[in-house]
């Protein structure tokens, strides 16, 4: 039980930063296509960005998790998944422009750990998960949800300062 007690820690700590993304992209898409003022058009642009700095957010974690051994011996021995872990630090390539163009991507990138919470749900619903694991995940989603949500809305303020002081 150690282990996978270990190796669920880690999903959960990815799926904080990342899972509930797709329902920040949904929302803002929808909320832009069906606006007629031009600066809420241009929000979709904004997404992959929000999604990189919540990388960084990520990375930043990872790294105070490591702290003060970053050897690759301590992080080896810390890394129970290191799929999950180099796919969300992966979210940092939405900072250049050649994967930010498309919002799609970071969309596509999310649904990994979308996968996760999918997964428990339906494990719960067929008698294989505990309630508590269901609990987690919506707490999680819910947190989730809360820095995806600060990031955008942080990024939107910074780029229409930016654009204000421009003009």
């Amino acid at each position: 039980m150690g282990h996978s007690f270990f190796v669920y820690i880690e999903r959960l700590e990815v799926m904080v930063f990342f899972v509930a993304y797709p329902l920040l992209y949904l929302i803002i898409q929808t909320f832009a296509g069906h606006t007629k003022k031009e600066v809420f058009k241009q929000l979709p642009a904004l997404l992959p960005y929000a999604y990189a700095i919540v990388g960084l957010l990520y990375l930043g974690l990872q790294l105070r998790n490591l702290y003060p051994d970053f050897s690759i011996a301590n992080i080896a021995m810390s890394t129970q998944n290191p799929f999950l872990k180099i796919w969300g630090l992966l979210s940092l390539l939405f900072f250049l422009p050649i994967f930010s163009r498309k919002p799609i991507f970071s969309l596509l990138h999310s649904l990994v750990f979308l996968i996760f919470l999918l997964k428990d749900l339906l494990f719960y619903s067929l008698g294989l998960a505990d309630k508590t694991v269901v609990q987690n995940d919506m707490g999680i989603y819910t947190n989730s949800l809360l820095i995806n949500l600060f990031a955008f809305i942080v990024l939107f303020i910074f780029n229409k300062l930016i654009r204000l002081i421009k003009r």
